[in-house]
């Protein structure tokens, strides 16, 4: 039985009771394996928001997750986040309900961050927020790196709570997601196909609006506007073009902006305020002043350049 209904999860207390397990040793923090979970024999998908952040690895399961708008498979050992309040959808296929699952999941509830730096720390790691999200791949060696600090985190909890035991759990979370950042950061480097095919659909996006009336007639494409229609966040294209190009979005677009202008000046008798007009600057010298900052060269001085 399968319900389109998003099902609410406030607190991990709620998620402990909807999956069939005993109270959480901890309120606001929990490390659960994805074995202990049950799930009613009917059950075959679920729609879900939860109150809290989640970071799982999962193996075994033959199910999907979406989350934005990707599905994945977790067939291959994927680590996956997700953040308070963010719509997700789980489907596990009805014959892979008798195996049993390998992995873990973290409940991190908001509330457990309070007063810490990470509070606030947190929103920065993108793979969190992604529009169109984009599952971790471990190595075997980067697999037993996290482990080993989940074990920590698990470890901390289940000891005597003292007052050094959140600070001591938040300095290993915040160690998980910084390794989490740095596999990202690999993986946008090493899984080169699917990634360049966004760096593809950029250039031609790019291509297509600088050689047509849009330019002048809306002004330069937003960050906003050009990861929208990639169907991506800015976050996630941005973090993509800094490992892949070392430029933010906006550098990149700035970048092709520059490049048609010294086309036209190079190739064109065009004055320097209607090569502004025609690129979208309302002012000619806030183009001269971008064309100089990027360039060393003020307009005129680089089409006498060519004289």
């Amino acid at each position: 039985m399968a319900s389109n209904k998003p099902v609410r999860v406030k607190t991990i207390s709620e998620f402990h009771r909807l999956r069939g397990l005993p109270q959480p040793e901890h309120p606001l923090i929990s490390v659960i394996q994805h074995a202990a979970l049950k799930y009613s024999p009917e059950e075959n998908s679920l729609t879900g928001i939860f109150g809290f952040y989640s970071v799982s690895i999962k193996r075994g399961v033959a199910g999907k997750l979406k989350y934005g708008q990707q599905e994945y498979d977790f067939d291959e050992g994927i680590m996956y986040f997700t953040a308070p309040n963010q719509l997700f959808r789980v489907e596990v296929n009805a014959d892979e309900k008798a195996t049993k699952p390998s992995g873990w999941i973290l409940l991190i509830h908001p509330d457990f961050l309070w007063n810490t730096p990470l509070a606030k720390k947190i929103q920065q790691y993108e793979y969190f927020g992604y529009s169109v999200n984009e599952a971790l791949f471990l190595s075997e060696k980067e697999e037993a790196i996290i482990n080993g600090i989940i074990d920590n985190i698990r470890q901390e909890y289940h000891s005597n709570i003292d007052k050094y035991s959140q600070s001591i759990i938040i300095s290993q979370l915040e160690t998980l997601l910084n390794y989490s950042k740095r596999f990202y950061q690999r993986q946008f480097i090493t899984r080169k196909i699917s990634n360049h095919q966004i760096l593809d659909r950029l250039e031609d996006l790019l291509a297509d609006y600088f050689n047509s009336d849009d330019l002048a007639i809306k002004g330069l494409p937003t960050v906003q506007f050009v990861s929208e229609t990639l169907n991506v966040s800015t976050s996630y294209l941005s973090s993509l073009l800094k490992v892949l190009t070392g430029q933010s979005t906006q550098q990149h677009i700035h970048e092709k902006l520059i490049e048609k202008a010294k086309e036209k000046l190079s190739t064109t008798d065009l004055s320097v305020s209607e090569i502004a007009y025609e690129l979208g600057f309302e002012y000619s010298q806030s183009f001269s002043r971008l064309f100089k900052s990027k360039t060393n060269l003020s307009p005129l001085e680089f089409r006498q350049s060519f004289s």
